[in-house]
């Protein structure tokens, strides 16, 4: 009983410590109460808190802990079959393993950790987390059949056994573990997909560090950073947004400088390629068609195109999505990172160590406001729903492109939310420090928007709702009457 106790009381204590990731604590701590074989994987972008989040719920219940290594240090000496295996068995024997014939294939590591478990099995829970399971497969090493063999041969039976794995390759982790049709089809027992922190979650978890910032400021943390818990870490109080960003990123020691191309060879082997296909989709707001995508970067558009993209979007750097008008297989990729956005955007070959302080206020500045802020909109429209009080009713989110000629102007329009009670929400974005005032020729523009949008629809049943989602509110002037709601920013948080 008092175990029982002590555990429930650390329990607690995880919650109220650990910054969001409550369902996930929730879930992790029910599986390890399930009295069951339970297989658990995790996943997500890297960087998104993954091992933390493990580490910190069930580190002192942990039974063996191991973590792939990382192929990103030496494109030109990648990590071989040997190392993993060397590095797996150096793991056991920290454990508590006693030394002995190293394995050479991962059917015998795999061996060696079932007898290890085997001999220390005292009948309570053990825990076996393995963290960046991707990394552990090198070309032609038979890790992902000794893995099958290791849980349906023998883990899937022991009813003590909680195993979780953690990888940042998604795709990796979604073809291989999530969606396997070989030998670990429908053996899962549970999956968790990681997302970054919200808006909400990031200002909670600055202020737990004792950093103190506006919401303004939070926002745009999040729009450079993208709720990513690792950049956030780095943050120091009595700085600045503008001192953090440039300590982060601009500094001839920023932490992050060369993030961006670590990020990618750790994911991908030919990253250069990878890295392409984003500094691409970086440069126009609406994103570009696969047939777009490969005529500007000189590929066919086959096959090996549309895995590069899936891949990308399985690991949340890009999305896909249908503009309202087009048939429902003409898609377009745009890029939805963050981090990505702002690093192509700002910091590649600047040298500026102060940019972001001296930076601020500039044209192209804005511009990326701009952009950033509808970025954060499409990732909070949960929260758009809730200030406009339909959290629970059924929506579709898109956008509407519509090229002009000699006769008509285009118009383009980002967010459009159609609700399933008949009602449309045409969403205008705008990140700025006082409220937005809206003039005749931009009213103007307005109405020529809400009729391009109803000639779209093609359905009368439907009524369009102008919605501005502004930082600071809008102005009330002669045109603000316009405008059927209003969400501003604390509405987001």
């Amino acid at each position: 009983f008092l175990l029982y106790l002590q555990r429930n009381i650390i329990r607690k204590l995880m919650m109220e410590y650990i910054i969001g990731r409550k369902e996930e604590i929730k879930e992790i701590n029910e599986l390890y109460d399930s009295g069951r074989a339970e297989f658990l994987a995790i996943y997500g972008r890297r960087r998104v808190g993954k091992t933390f989040l493990v580490k910190e719920v069930l580190d002192s219940r942990m039974t063996f802990s191991h973590t792939g290594l990382s192929p990103v240090d030496d494109e030109a000496n990648k990590t071989s079959l040997k190392d993993q295996l060397l590095s797996f068995y150096f793991s056991l024997v920290r454990a508590g393993m006693n030394e002995r014939k190293r394995p050479k294939s991962w059917l015998e590591a795999f061996f060696m950790l079932e007898t290890f478990l085997e001999e220390i099995d005292d009948g309570s829970r053990q825990v076996v987390f393995i963290d960046e399971l991707p990394w552990m497969d090198t070309p032609k090493s038979g890790f992902v059949k000794a893995f099958e063999a290791f849980w349906n041969g023998w883990g899937s039976g022991r009813h003590n056994l909680m195993l979780v794995v953690c990888g940042s390759a998604t795709t990796w982790m979604l073809n291989n573990i999530v969606n396997n049709h070989g030998g670990l089809y429908d053996r899962l027992t549970r999956e968790i997909h990681l997302r970054p922190f919200t808006l909400a979650e990031t200002s909670e978890f600055l202020s737990s560090k004792g950093i103190m910032l506006s919401k303004m400021d939070i926002a745009e943390a999040y729009m450079i950073l993208g709720g990513i818990p690792y950049y956030l870490s780095y943050f120091k109080k009595g700085m600045s947004i503008g001192q953090n960003i440039d300590m982060l990123l601009f500094d001839r020691k920023a932490r992050l400088a060369n993030e961006f191309n670590r990020l990618f060879r750790s994911l991908f082997n030919n990253s250069e390629e990878y890295k392409s296909v984003v500094r691409l989709l970086a440069k126009r707001r609406i994103g570009y068609s696969r047939q777009e995508i490969a005529q500007a970067l000189g590929r066919k558009s086959g096959g090996a195109l549309t895995e590069m993209l899936s891949i990308l979007e399985n690991c949340e750097f890009i999305h896909h999505y249908c503009p309202l008008g087009n048939r429902k297989d003409d898609f377009r990729y745009k890029l939805s990172d963050s981090f990505c956005r702002f690093y192509i955007t700002f910091v590649e070959n600047n040298t500026d160590a102060h940019f972001w302080q001296n930076s601020r206020n500039e044209g192209k500045v804005a511009a990326w406001r701009g952009l950033a802020f509808e970025d954060l909109c499409a990732n909070h429209v949960d929260k758009i729903k809730d200030a406009l009080k339909v959290g629970g009713v059924l929506s579709q989110e898109t956008s509407l492109t519509v090229r002009g000629d000699e006769e008509d102007r285009g118009t383009q329009i980002d967010l459009i939310i159609i609700r399933n009670d008949n009602i449309v929400n045409l969403c205008e974005m705008k990140f700025t420090t006082q409220p937005f005032i809206i003039d005749k020729e931009y009213h103007d523009l307005l109405l020529h928007r809400i009729e391009k949008l109803r000639e779209c629809l093609k359905d009368d049943n439907k009524s369009i709702h102008l919605t501005f989602v502004t930082s600071r509110g809008v102005k009330q002037n002669m045109y603000s009457g316009i405008v059927q709601n209003e969400v501003t920013l604390d509405d987001l948080f």
